[in-house]
């Protein structure tokens, strides 16, 4: 990498030259693990580009590292994050994890009171999702936009998806939800002043 250093930014529409090679990566890593993927198109990763819903990581010699956006359903009501990937050669450095922390931050300043959900068959952001408060859920529990399912006809998986009725496929589906956050927050805090009484006694 010769030590360049690497910035995690909003992606703007000058980014556009990227496009080509997000797809492009994204696909061959897809092949690689041998996993399905819902393909995108240079044209669709433009238009998050262009519209405030990406981040991007690049070098300051102009080379792309890295790349996720988010998209809402159902009004705002969902929030996906999505197409997360990183070139081969920048893995394992903690790019990944910060462009998942961007892109979720990202969708919660624009939607505060929106579900956020991932799918994925990777474990690496299995974890990264967990970190964030995510948790696994049937697929039921996440948007039932038609939109959003269509996007998967282009995954090699889609038959095992129709064919279980769109109950399940081997992706895992995981949703953060600001209720339950507020949940463990007013816990946390009922239990530190509970806490706190006890030491005054």
């Amino acid at each position: 990498m010769n030590n360049q250093i690497i910035f995690v930014r909003l992606a703007t529409k000058e980014d556009a030259i990227y496009a080509g090679e997000i797809v492009d990566e994204t696909l061959n890593s897809a092949i690689i693990r041998g996993s399905g993927i819902s393909r995108r198109t240079p044209a669709s990763i433009i238009e998050k580009m262009e519209t405030g819903k990406a981040i991007i990581a690049v070098t300051s010699g102009g080379e792309w590292v890295g790349f996720s956006y988010f998209e809402n359903w159902e009004h705002g009501k969902f929030i996906s994050n999505s197409g997360l990937i990183v070139k081969p050669k920048f893995r394992n450095s903690g790019v990944a994890k910060c462009i998942k922390n961007r892109i979720f931050n990202l969708s919660r300043r624009h939607f505060p009171q929106a579900r956020i959900f991932s799918i994925t068959s990777g474990a690496v952001i299995m974890k990264m999702n967990s970190q964030l408060g995510f948790e696994p859920v049937t697929f039921d529990q996440i948007t039932q936009d038609e939109a959003f399912w269509a996007g998967c006809a282009s995954c090699t998986n889609f038959d095992i998806l129709e064919r279980k009725k769109r109950r399940n496929c081997l992706c895992t589906a995981m949703l953060f939800t600001p209720e339950h956050i507020d949940q463990i927050v007013t816990q946390a805090a009922l239990a530190d002043k509970k806490q706190q009484s006890l030491a005054i006694h």
